[in-house]
């Protein structure tokens, strides 16, 4: 039988936003080719600016087809390009050291934007019960009518993983629009694998 994918959530309080982030990756059952995936990231400024609240939230169902290869099709939103079915590809990869999952998709909507996306982990241990932490997390959106940038982030962690906890130093870089504002947020982060 086939380990228990768990449901990681992580929180980050950092110099500027307070970040939270849910992953949520299973199959329909553990024979099936399909699955479900959604990466939840809300982010707020702490003096609750209503136009600092960002929110980015993919929800796909994919179609493994090949080993780590797979079909997804789904919806994603988030507050830079509004709500939009896609389609696209995924691979994903998984063992005790390493995670990492990449996807490419197209937004099927008027802006037929492109975005790829990708979460990789490196997680050696370090003794028993105590691994390193390290994760580079990326999202680039591109409006293709447009031809210009629409949103983008990269997330970094490094720390360290207590069997379901994890904990570390974090941070996020984001960019909106066309004209790439930069928000960065530098902090702390504290997670949690839920099995």
């Amino acid at each position: 039988m086939a380990p228990k994918v768990p449901t990681p959530v992580e929180f980050m309080a950092g110099h500027q936003r307070l970040f939270f982030q849910m992953v949520v990756k299973k199959q329909f059952t553990p024979e099936s080719k399909f699955g479900f995936l959604s990466v939840a990231t809300f982010t707020s400024s702490y003096d609750n600016d209503l136009n600092d609240l960002d929110l980015v939230m993919p929800v796909l169902i994919n179609y493994n087809f090949y080993k780590d290869f797979s079909f997804v099709a789904g919806t994603t939103i988030n507050n830079s390009v509004g709500f939009s079915p896609l389609a696209g590809m995924q691979h994903s990869y998984a063992n005790r050291k390493w995670l990492a999952v990449s996807i490419a998709s197209l937004f099927l909507n008027e802006s037929r934007s492109i975005e790829l996306f990708g979460i990789y982990e490196y997680k050696p241990q370090i003794s028993k019960g105590l691994n390193l932490y390290t994760r580079l997390q990326y999202m680039y959106v591109h409006k293709t009518i447009e031809n210009q940038h629409a949103r983008s982030f990269l997330q970094l962690r490094a720390g360290l993983k207590k069997e379901a906890f994890s904990f570390g130093l974090g941070a996020n870089l984001d960019q909106y629009g066309p004209e790439r504002e930069f928000k960065p947020n530098y902090g702390i982060f504290v997670g949690w694998a839920f099995q």
